[in-house]
């Protein structure tokens, strides 16, 4: 069933200060938990699933896949919705590429997630890094395919074909949230700055384009409508669709609302209807999260 704008289904919600029955998980296994991180801990890598907290971090390390976070773990912008940590960077690691590449062919992987911290401190936002880090895994993995999760680099061009000429399957970057929200939501980040990102994307590169949205921040239908045409607009070929869950601390945005299960089922169809073809909708759902198979169902899909 579609959704129509500005309706929702009612149902009654816990305190928000307790998770919804749909949004608990059995605790994970720590087994082969503590075996991935200890691997990343030994190698000097960062994963975006354990600095932001990730709640998929159960089901993933223990499936062995994980998203690479590069270019340091500290970021130059203070969004309240991310718990990253944030303040001055170190400098970059040289071999950081090298290491990655060598941790991914270790683990098997034949579709790798790489994301970073924002680096407004360097001239091209840490780009460079990205495309090393491509060229680092072609060598390493015959066949490899990889996804880049890019930050803004402040608007440039430049830095976007840096990270495109070295061929990434999937080039990703999250508007998080709707146009009214977003300067409480992300700092230093503009609405209409991502979504020209994601324009360039499409005009400079050959990669499938992807972006993501957070939910229960206070959005209305009317304007998750309006953010899906703008999506469609430039041609984007993955939207997903997951539930704001607050991390712990007083900085952090309170979640507004708790969408049940069938809501984002709903908000899909209506994200597929405004013409985006590949839609991945549910409460666990993150950026990264089952990438490699959204990939797929994008390049079955396609245009």
């Amino acid at each position: 069933m579609k959704a129509q704008p500005g309706k929702h289904k009612i149902s009654t919600m816990p305190s928000l200060n307790e998770l919804p029955q749909w949004l608990r998980r059995p605790l994970p296994s720590r087994g082969e938990i503590d075996v991935m991180k200890k691997g990343f801990r030994a190698s000097g890598l960062h994963t975006v699933c354990e600095s932001a907290r990730c709640p998929n971090i159960g089901e993933c390390f223990s499936s062995g896949t994980a998203t690479y976070m590069i270019n340091g773990n500290v970021c130059t912008r203070v969004c309240s919705f991310c718990d990253v940590k944030s303040g001055r960077p170190l400098p970059l690691d040289p071999n950081e590429p090298k290491k990655l590449a060598q941790s991914a062919a270790a683990a098997g992987l034949r579709y790798v997630v790489v994301t970073a911290v924002n680096r407004d401190d360097l001239p091209d936002g840490g780009a460079e890094q990205f495309a090393a880090v491509g060229r680092a895994l072609r060598d390493a993995i015959p066949g490899v395919e990889f996804e880049f999760l890019i930050p803004d680099f402040n608007g440039k061009v430049e830095p976007l074909i840096t990270t495109l000429e070295v061929r990434p399957a999937v080039l990703n970057h999250n508007l998080e949230t709707v146009r009214r929200l977003t300067p409480q939501v992300r700092n230093k980040a503009k609405f209409d700055r991502s979504l020209e990102v994601l324009s360039n994307a499409r005009l400079y590169g050959n990669a499938k384009t992807k972006t993501g949205l957070m939910l229960g921040l206070g959005e209305t239908h009317e304007e998750l409508k309006e953010t899906f045409d703008e999506v469609a607009q430039r041609q984007v070929d993955i939207l997903t669709l997951g539930q704001y869950l607050k991390p712990p601390g007083d900085r952090f945005l309170e979640v507004e609302r708790y969408l049940p299960e069938e809501e984002f089922e709903e908000l899909g169809e209506m994200a597929k209807a405004a013409g985006i073809p590949t839609v991945y909708s549910g409460p666990f759902v993150r950026s990264s999260f089952h990438a490699g198979e959204v990939a797929k169902m994008a390049e079955s899909q396609g245009r």
